[in-house]
């Protein structure tokens, strides 16, 4: 059976249990974060600022949702559901009217969380957003990897330089057999992000074990991430990612940044199925 447990702060995930034996890091120790929302950008921004109809503003990385006061909406055992409406401190960051619903449902061994964002001012708006939950996973023992739903022979690996990206290029030498292994050094140069993948699906083994599958259907990047010998790895999901080294600044020319219409709504979701 598996249990959950979220706060307000953030509408991050604090506990996944299964059949009693805990999923997710802790948030102490090498991260103080479990389980976060990034919105409304994925990553840095270039220098920290942006440029959105023609004014500067600033955001830390991965945006301010993480770090704001959702309302709890609903608390029942198998459904949690959080909102989050823009606000006079998120307009100084920000300057779109939105709402932001985050839920966490419990289907036997499932969780599935699904993100929604609609417009509700009278303009359009454009935003990012991603997951970031981090899984209990000693990586550092050599013994588990991540493997591929399909065969991968065209992932495109994005990679980070002082945290914007830099360069694109192919899987190389990360991916080998289809297959991701995880090591010591794995996360020396930060997370491994993936773009172009066939495959909706990932599993995280130890040895012949399944410790989980997940499910991104629908989102375009994927990246992998941990703190070097942290006793965790994070799978998250994204639609954008942070600013590339030579990019303008300005938000709309974001590489795959979403935009709403006005009422318009927008809606994702990834399922992690635990064993």
């Amino acid at each position: 059976m598996l249990e959950i447990k979220a706060k307000k702060e953030g509408a991050e995930l604090t506990s996944i249990k299964l059949d009693g034996e805990e999923k997710l890091h802790d948030g102490k120790e090498y991260w103080n974060r479990q389980a976060p929302i990034l919105f409304p950008i994925v990553g840095k921004l270039k220098e920290g600022k942006t440029i959105i109809e023609n004014q500067a503003y600033e955001m830390g990385q991965h945006g301010f949702a993480r770090d704001m006061v959702f309302e709890c909406k609903k608390d029942k055992e198998n459904l949690k559901e959080f909102k989050l409406i823009a606000n006079e401190e998120t307009l100084k960051k920000y300057p779109y009217n939105f709402e932001l619903t985050v839920k966490y449902q419990v289907k036997d061994n499932t969780l599935i969380v699904t993100y929604e964002v609609e417009n509700i001012d009278n303009k359009n708006i454009l935003f990012g957003i991603g997951a970031h939950p981090a899984f209990k996973c000693n990586y550092s023992s050599g013994k588990y990897y991540i493997e591929f739903e399909k065969q991968e022979d065209e992932i495109g690996i994005l990679e980070l330089e002082d945290g914007l990206i830099a360069k694109a290029k192919l899987k190389e030498e990360i991916i080998k057999d289809n297959k991701i292994e995880l090591k010591e050094n794995t996360f020396d140069k930060d997370a491994i992000i993936m773009q172009n993948i066939k495959s909706n699906k990932i599993t995280l083994k130890e040895g012949e074990k399944s410790v989980l599958d997940f499910d991104f259907t629908g989102f375009p990047y994927l990246a992998i991430w941990s703190k070097k010998g942290a006793p965790f790895v994070c799978i998250e999901p994204w639609y954008n990612t942070a600013d590339y080294k030579d990019s303008t600044g300005i938000f709309e020319e974001k590489t795959k940044i979403i935009k709403l219409t006005p009422k318009e709504k927008f809606k994702c979701k990834y399922k992690v199925k635990f064993y």
